[in-house]
């Protein structure tokens, strides 16, 4: 697997749209960074550390849902392999006009682009929320 953020990201959308309530991922310290970052801004219910069917470690995700419809409506991969996309404090884009949330890997951490801003960090953004 070439992008373990974007399956995730994947398995997340899929899992929602079919109206399931948990997905269970891969685990890696990175995927459980943009989970906290994910049920900090209330996208999901939350995550636990589990063993998967094949022995190794996997993440269990609680998927939210508000009047049956889930509550991620979008959720887009902005920083890929084959082209990382790194921006200044002053350069991160706010997703719908503040309604949705960036991901933002800084040297201080996975944060949210609020965070990000009030730190006054950049770095690589990872994905976008609404």
């Amino acid at each position: 697997m070439n992008d373990p953020i974007a399956d995730m990201l994947t398995r997340i959308r899929n899992s929602s749209l079919r109206g399931k309530s948990t997905v269970s991922t891969p685990a890696s310290k990175l995927r459980a960074w943009v989970l906290d970052v994910l049920a900090d801004e209330g996208y999901i219910r939350g995550y636990e550390a589990t063993t998967g069917s094949d022995g190794h470690p996997a993440i269990e995700i609680s998927l939210k849902y508000y009047d049956g419809e889930p509550v991620i409506r979008e959720l887009k991969r902005v920083s890929k392999p084959g082209r990382r996309v790194y921006m200044g404090v002053n350069d991160i884009p706010s997703v719908r006009q503040g309604l949705g949330v960036s991901i933002v890997s800084t040297p201080r951490g996975v944060m949210s682009d609020a965070k990000a801003r009030a730190a006054n960090v950049g770095g690589e953004v990872l994905c976008t929320v609404f």
